[in-house]
């Protein structure tokens, strides 16, 4: 299956409950694909509560072929563009901020 690394990888595996707001799947659904032979899992605990991770390559590909994939790209292009979305409104409060900087500073030069 999996390599042992590939469990270390910053982004590489993700809990049951990253999954259903990530990939709308929950933990019923990754216990079938564990039982299944489909996904290797680690059992986790999250501040106390009990948890199970999985790769998220191994999942994604579990969902691909139980939901299809055009499920998948779906999923993955609203979870793209709400990052962006994101990330743009995080730049327009940055971008504001700054100009209030700037006429603070241009005021200061013209006195």
């Amino acid at each position: 299956m999996a390599e042992q690394g590939e469990w270390a990888q910053k982004g590489a595996t993700l809990t049951d409950g990253t999954a259903l707001k990530e990939y709308g799947v929950d933990r019923d659904f990754i216990v079938r694909g564990i039982r299944a032979g489909k996904l290797e899992y680690r059992e986790a605990s999250i501040y106390g509560n009990p948890a199970i991770r999985v790769l998220r390559s191994q999942l994604e590909q579990y969902i691909a072929e139980e939901r299809g994939a055009a499920h998948l790209d779906d999923i993955k292009i609203q979870a793209e563009l709400k990052k962006i979305k994101r990330e743009i409104g995080s730049l327009k409060k940055k971008l504001a901020a700054l100009e209030a900087r700037k006429r603070e500073i241009e005021a200061a030069v013209k006195e």
